[in-house]
């Protein structure tokens, strides 16, 4: 059992997206997306950034169930709530299935999404670079709950960009352990630079 983490820049319910039933990581760390060392079962951590003012916080857990290439991520009905409306809701706004390939050209298509709004074609070279989407049932998301990790398993703890790879089994065994001792799987909060738009509206915001 592996463990890759890396330090969570920005968090709104994009990358990763823990909407719908499902926590997948469809755009952004190609590095890890792609990576030779990655398995089903492996662990990916999210710890909290110095600019979002939760260093070594845990953002989120999960553990990788599914791994499939963004056409079956986009014709999987599964994944039909996580398609993008630019002018819906956060949770559809932040929707991250919207790469797919033009059928005569193979061009990627990039739908209108959060990642379309500056930098598409950028982002597009980016998240497409690896063509795998990771999927998880078995996540712990905590966003704006977020925790601090014990000093015991500052090791997960990523500093600065990039990401960390371990293959700790036995202290990852502990790191996990303490994941389900003290937190509840699926969704503890909302992501955490939503409170941008908490402010601006004065509202408060579903979990899904």
């Amino acid at each position: 059992m592996n463990f890759f983490s890396y330090v969570v820049e920005h968090d709104y319910g994009l990358a990763p997206n823990p909407f719908g039933g499902y926590c997948t990581l469809a755009v952004c760390k190609p590095g890890i997306r792609k990576n030779k060392n990655l398995k089903i079962g492996d662990w990916i951590i999210g710890t909290g950034s110095k600019k979002l003012n939760r260093l070594n916080h845990l953002i989120y857990a999960m553990k990788v169930e599914e791994k499939i290439t963004f056409e079956e991520y986009w014709n999987d009905r599964r994944f039909r709530f996580k398609r993008p409306i630019v002018n819906g809701s956060l949770v559809q706004m932040y929707g991250d299935n919207f790469y797919h390939k033009d059928e005569q050209t193979q061009e990627w298509i990039q739908e209108p999404s959060a990642h379309s709004t500056v930098k598409k074609e950028k982002h597009t070279a980016n998240d497409t670079s690896a063509n795998a989407v990771l999927i998880s049932r078995n996540f712990y998301y905590l966003g704006d709950q977020s925790v601090i990790i014990p000093d015991e398993f500052s090791v997960f703890c990523k500093k600065g960009p990039g990401m960390k790879y371990k293959g700790l089994e036995e202290m990852g065994g502990g790191f996990i352990n303490w994941i389900i001792a003290n937190i509840s799987t699926g969704i503890n909060g909302d992501p955490v630079n939503w409170i941008e738009y908490k402010n601006e509206h004065n509202q408060t915001t579903l979990q899904i």
